[in-house]
């Protein structure tokens, strides 16, 4: 699904100095590399405050304790999403509210969560799922009206822009009150290890978000909040800084790659290509398909295995159905959207380095399949 060797090898001798510097400096926590990251992803994404930390659930989690939401609280947040969206917010005794998603670009449905805002409601989370904005001027224009924060789970969509109408563009991350991504290594701007970041342009909150990141302190042993330990280790930043100046052109050839399946599986109508949304720049953390209902996907994911292709579902169940997410409220039947969705769809490899032989390997046996199913 990532071909990270391959990505590793084009910068090698960067990467490999990077790491062999921070060990000669002995500087492994807080040192200089992650402060030099900091301030070159700031400039990057154009957003005043970048607080590294040490993943992308602690990002929202810290994100969440930022705002001072209590117990209670109801956050709103898409059912079909990875878990830690809304695992945050119920460690922390928040209530997840939850919505169905839009069919064709996966994003909150802005209507649902008109629908879903009570007097305990506090935040929303949009998710930027697959590499694509989710639609942030209407959530903000919601978050407004109703006096709402707005955390942007940017985790899959780093790098994207989101054009208002007006004509302005923000990067995803940077556009509502918290945005809060993961450097995990497979992700479009991935670590070697875990690592996260909370963006914000807001000085008090990030000053907020800073302390709580560091067990609660400003002055060491000294704790005015209750915190975190969640920290971006220097051997990390050092790769991050490599692998930043290459982010956008790892956009660009992800693209590239979505435009080719775009094009073989264009005349193909057992699948649904990506929708790309005319304010979002996608880029494709996924390649996520949907299949025809005819279509068994998983004699399809296996049949590609068996070509060694590899495809992934994700995600195969909606947060409503998880047994850990259970309430009354949700019921089989309660998001009909993400609910097809989720039995419908499936991810082909999508990463910077897929070479076109590559591309014409994989489409090829994913029609061979189909074509075979039908005889």
């Amino acid at each position: 699904m990532v071909d990270l060797l391959s990505q590793y090898e084009k910068i090698q001798d960067q990467v490999d100095q990077a790491i062999t510097n921070v060990v000669r400096s002995s500087a492994y926590i807080n040192g200089p590399e992650v402060k030099s990251f900091q301030a070159e992803l700031e400039e990057y994404l154009g957003v005043k405050h970048v607080i590294p930390c040490a993943n992308g659930t602690d990002a929202l989690q810290i994100a969440m304790m930022g705002l001072g939401l209590r117990p209670g609280d109801e956050v709103i947040t898409a059912t079909f999403t990875y878990v830690a969206t809304a695992e945050v917010i119920a460690l922390l005794g928040l209530t997840p509210v939850l919505v169905d998603v839009d069919e064709d670009t996966f994003g909150l449905n802005p209507e649902q969560v008109k629908a879903a805002i009570t007097d305990k409601t506090k935040a929303i989370v949009p998710v930027h799922l697959f590499g694509q904005c989710a639609d942030m001027e209407a959530v903000m224009t919601i978050a407004k009206e109703h006096n709402l924060y707005v955390v942007e789970d940017t985790a899959q969509a780093i790098g994207a822009d989101y054009k208002f109408t007006d004509g302005s563009q923000k990067k995803a991350g940077t556009i509502g009150d918290i945005g809060a991504t993961s450097f995990f290594p497979s992700k479009n701007l991935g670590c070697y290890g875990d690592g996260g970041a909370i963006f914000t342009n807001d000085d008090d909150l990030a000053k907020k978000l800073r302390i709580i990141a560091n067990h609660g302190q400003t002055v060491r042993y000294y704790h005015d909040m209750i915190g975190v330990n969640s920290r971006l280790d220097s051997i990390q930043a050092a790769v991050l800084r490599c692998k930043l100046p290459h982010l956008d052109t790892y956009n660009t050839n992800r693209r590239k790659a979505a435009d080719f399946y775009d094009a073989a599986f264009a005349d193909v109508p057992e699948l649904k290509t990506p929708v790309r949304a005319a304010n979002s720049s996608h880029v494709f953390h996924q390649y996520t398909l949907q299949l025809a209902d005819a279509v068994d996907r998983n004699a399809l994911v296996e049949y590609l295995s068996s070509k060694n292709i590899p495809a992934m579902i994700y995600y195969p169940v909606a947060l409503h159905m998880q047994k850990a997410y259970q309430d009354e409220r949700y019921q089989e039947g309660s998001f009909p959207v993400t609910e097809r969705l989720v039995s419908r769809v499936f991810s082909l490899p999508m990463h910077s380095e897929l070479e076109e032989e590559q591309l014409t390997y994989i489409t090829t046996e994913v029609k061979n399949f189909l074509k075979n199913q039908k005889s």
